[in-house]
Formats: structure tokens, sequence, C-alpha cells
């Protein structure tokens, strides 16, 4: 049997590279050699203070059937090896990326199309199936999305973690004219940025205490960036919206203080839009909803067709997301060079890729 090289999770603060078996591809399904593999938030999660998402032993995924250890990695791009029977969109040779969602298609959400929303869900690279952090890997057909030639593999490693962002924007009731306040700078944070002015916005304003990474909102299309620890954020969102306040609130940061100058910073009858996974629960000040007729909605990783809404925006230049790219590694790299430098400085980062081409 033909093993490859493999990062896998096998606990809190204990990644490891292991040697797997190569999987071989099933009708339906569609092998990848993954070429380069972001290193996300979720990750670095799971890695300090895990398993939380990944299954643990005992507990297997519901429709992965895995639990720990599990490869690392949904955040890709590859080549395809070879498609299974049935598969008619990719064949050997195309440059891919991955839509690394998990659902079972039978739930209430899926039944309605929902399936970031499924009941059972989970995401290849820490549910199961694989993950990008390895030299094989095999998908659903589903999964697997197309580049055209104008995006590189480099950038189609980056199309995860944008199409959140695209998301976000797209059922939120953001329009054109609106003002949009970001909170927080962070990778999720810029790519609702880029979003805001993939699709036009002209008045996009960003609250984040990192310095670098208000230099990075500023490079991604921010008009407006505010430092919250040195001026008022409510006080500086309605001198820059001449008094109105804003229309649409993206909420990236998941912490209290965030949370409650947002709610003040938003006209009535906008809308505070939460895209970020909160690590305690969060309290609201329900007369500053209620009064002012404010909406609060929640938003879940990204939906059938939002990749390739993605795609096309970077393809036709409307995103330009190279700059995200702040370090590479190789496939051997990823705990010490990966891992640590985000916990050590991620200040200086918003995305480290792993050359898994590039062997060890």
């Amino acid at each position: 049997m033909s093993t490859m090289n493999a990062v896998r999770f096998h606990g809190q603060r204990d990644i490891r590279l292991d040697k797997i078996p190569v999987p071989d591809v099933k009708p339906g399904h569609v092998k990848i050699s993954p070429k380069f593999c972001g290193i996300c938030g979720s990750d670095l999660h799971e890695y300090l203070g895990g398993a939380n998402l990944i299954p643990q032993e005992n507990h297997p995924h519901p429709i992965t059937g895995e639990t720990l250890p599990l490869t690392l990695g949904h955040e890709f791009s590859g080549i395809v090896e070879e498609v299974g029977a049935g598969v008619e969109h990719v064949k050997p040779g195309d440059r891919v990326c991955v839509q690394p969602t998990i659902y079972d298609g039978d739930c209430r959400a899926c039944k309605r199309g929902l399936v970031n929303c499924c009941d059972q869900n989970g995401f290849v690279g820490l549910s199961g199936w694989g993950g990008g952090l390895c030299e094989h890997m095999v998908v659903p057909a589903s999964c697997v999305k197309p580049l055209p030639d104008n995006i590189s593999l480099e950038v189609g490693a980056l199309i995860e973690p944008l199409a959140v962002g695209w998301h976000a924007v797209d059922i939120s009731p953001y329009k054109d004219g609106d003002a949009a306040l970001v909170l927080g700078g962070g990778p999720i944070g810029l790519a609702v940025v880029q979003a805001l002015a993939g699709k036009g916005c002209q008045r996009i304003i960003v609250s984040e205490v990192s310095g670098r990474r208000r230099q990075f909102a500023k490079q991604f299309g921010a008009h407006h960036v505010i430092d919250p620890t040195a001026v008022d954020v409510v006080a500086e969102v309605d001198r820059l919206t001449d008094g109105e306040g804003a229309d649409v609130g993206f909420d990236a940061a998941g912490v209290q203080l965030a949370v409650d100058s947002a709610f003040k910073a938003i006209k009535a009858r906008g809308t505070l839009v939460n895209i970020a996974v909160w690590e305690k629960r969060a309290a609201l000040q329900m007369n500053d909803v209620v009064f002012r007729e404010r909406a609060y909605m929640g938003v879940a990783t990204y939906a059938l067709g939002d990749f390739e809404a993605v795609i096309n925006a970077i393809s036709t230049g409307a995103m330009k997301p190279e700059g995200m790219i702040t370090k590479t590694i190789k496939l051997d790299q990823v705990a010490e060079e990966g891992f640590k430098t985000l916990i050590e400085d991620k200040e200086n980062h918003v995305k480290i890729l792993v050359d898994v081409g590039a062997g060890i």
C-alpha cells in the first residue's frame, strides 16, 4: 500500500507529520493533489484548545464516521489527479479549489438548500474526508470548483475565507449607497472588506485595534479605519456618516465591547451581522435593539454559489486578494513556522500558506 505525508491533529497542541495510506477514488468523487493550503483561525483554535470542532474518540462525526487523528486543512487548491465514475465537470490536470462543507442533504435546512446550516454539518479538514495538508485526498465531486487560468493556485487557496466574507455581505441587507462598519481586521474582517469593495461600496469603515491590520484594511479597500482604543467608535462613525450612522455592521471580532459600540453606531433599522464564532456567551443591550428597531443576524460560512461568485470576482478583477498572503511555508513547517507564528506574531500576518507541493 502506497503512503503519503499528512499533517494531522492528534490533540491539543499536538499536530504531527504522519505517514498515512493514499486514498482511492470512488464513483462521484475526485482525487486531488493539494498544492497550497491556508491556516485558518479555526485550525488555530483547535490547536490551542481542541478538540472542539474535530470529533474526539468515541464520538465520530455523524456523516464521516471519523475521529481524531484527522488531516487538517480546509482552505486549499490543487490539481485533479483522477475522477470517479459519473464526474464530468472536471478532469485530470484541472486546477481547482475545494468548498469544504460536509452536509447530510436530508435535514430541514438542507432540504431548503441551506447546506451551510445543516443539522450535522462539518468540514473537510476538520471533520474527516482528508484535508488540504496532505499529498493526496478524495472528496465528493460537488465540493470541487474549477479555477480559471487567470487565478493562480496560491490565490485559489484564498477563495474559501473570501467566500465567508462574500456570503456575509451577500445575505445582509447591504445595498448600493450604504455605509458599512466592519468590526475586526483579521482574515475574515478583511474578507468582508474585499467583498464590500468588490460590490462597489463607497463607505467602508473598519474598527481594529492593531495598527498593522488597519493598514491591511486600507490596502484592501477600507475608506476609513478607526482605532477603538484611541477614539470613540460611535462618535467617529457618526462623524464619517454625516450624523446618520452606519447602515449595516459586520462583526468579525466576537468581543463584547465591539458589539456594544456597534449597535449604537448603526442607524435606526440598521442591521448588525455576526460572523464571528464566540468563545463565550454574548450579552445584548436589548433596548438598543428594540427602541431603534435594529436587527441582529447570524451568518454561517458560505452557501451554494458563493465560491463561484468569488471566483468570478477575482477573475474579473473586482477583488484582488494576492496581498493577503504574508508567508509561505512547507508541509513539515506547519507547527513551528505556521501555528507558532500566528500565535506570537498574528498582527503582522493575514494568511500563511503551506506550499504542499514543495514537499518536505
